[in-house]
C-alpha cells in the first residue's frame, strides 16, 4: 500500500501566527503516527514562517515512522538535512520567498547540481527524492543524478481532475511508467485530497508514498485528526 506521509507546516503555521507553542507541532506529529500516518513531512524555509529548524531537530529523536525533509537544497539546508539524518530528502527547487512549491526541476539544466547534492546527501545514507513535472525528459535525466525517487508535482492533476478526470491522469500515468523502467521510486503531492486521491493511486503503478497537508489539516478542522487520517489511508487502499 502507499504510504501516507503527512506535511505538518500548516500546523505550525498556526502556532506562529499567535506566538507561544499552541498548536504542538511535535504533538501533532506524534498524534499523525498514532493514528496511523507511516510518515512526517516537514518543509523549512530560510524566513522560517512556519516549521523552524528548531522544530526539525526536535522532531528527528521523537518521529518513529518515516520522517522526511523538503527543501531547496542551499547551505543551510544542507547543513540541516546532514546534521538530522532523516530517512528521506526531497529537494525542491523554491526560490526564498515562494510561498508553496509551484515548480518542478529542470533536470537538464540542473543536472551536475543536483547530482553533487544527492551525492552529498547518500553519503550520509539519507534517501534522496526529486521534486519534478510529468516532462519524460526531465525524469530521464533524473536518472543521471543519481537520485533513489522523485515526487510528482500534482498540482495540474488535481487542477484538472473535477473536469476530465481521465485527461487528467494522463500524464501521469506516462510519467510513472517511465520512472518505473528507469528504475526510479515515485512519490507523488500537491493539492492531493479526499476528492482526487484514490483515484490518482488507483492509476499510478509503483506510487511509493504521498505527502499530504494542507487538504489533510483543513479536512481535519473539521471532522478532527485521527477520522481524517484514517479516511485518508482508505483512499490508498486499492
Amino acid at each position: 500500500m502507499t504510504k501516507l506521509s503527512v506535511n505538518i507546516n500548516k500546523i505550525a503555521t498556526l502556532r506562529n501566527a499567535r506566538g507561544g507553542n499552541v498548536p504542538n507541532v511535535l504533538k501533532t506529529a506524534l498524534d499523525c503516527e498514532r493514528f496511523g500516518a507511516q510518515g512526517i513531512t516537514v518543509h523549512p524555509r530560510p524566513d522560517e514562517r512556519h516549521i523552524r529548524y528548531s522544530d526539525v531537530y526536535e522532531l528527528k529523536p521523537n518521529i518513529t515512522t518515516e520522517f522526511n525533509i523538503e527543501g531547496y537544497p542551499n547551505k543551510e539546508f544542507i547543513h540541516l538535512v546532514t546534521s538530522i539524518k532523516p530517512t528521506q530528502v526531497t529537494l525542491v527547487p523554491d526560490p526564498p520567498d515562494a510561498l508553496t512549491s509551484n515548480a518542478g526541476w529542470d533536470t537538464i539544466e540542473n543536472e551536475a547540481f543536483l547530482k553533487d547534492v544527492v551525492a552529498q546527501f547518500h553519503s550520509f545514507g539519507i534517501r534522496t527524492s526529486i521534486f519534478i513535472e510529468t516532462d519524460l525528459k526531465m525524469i530521464e535525466n533524473a536518472v543521471k543524478t543519481g537520485t533513489d525517487r522523485i515526487e510528482l508535482y500534482t498540482e495540474s492533476y488535481a487542477k484538472n481532475y473535477p473536469v476530465d478526470k481521465e485527461k487528467a491522469i494522463a500524464p501521469f500515468i506516462e510519467a510513472a511508467k517511465k520512472a518505473n523502467e528507469l528504475g526510479l521510486g515515485i512519490n507523488a503531492g500537491h493539492d492531493l485530497d479526499l476528492n482526487n486521491l484514490a483515484y490518482f493511486a488507483k492509476n499510478i503503478l509503483g506510487l511509493l508514498e504521498v505527502s499530504i497537508g494542507h487538504a489533510l489539516i483543513s479536512d481535519a478542522l473539521y471532522l478532527g485528526l485521527e477520522n481524517i487520517i484514517q479516511l485518508y489511508l482508505r483512499q490508498l487502499k486499492i
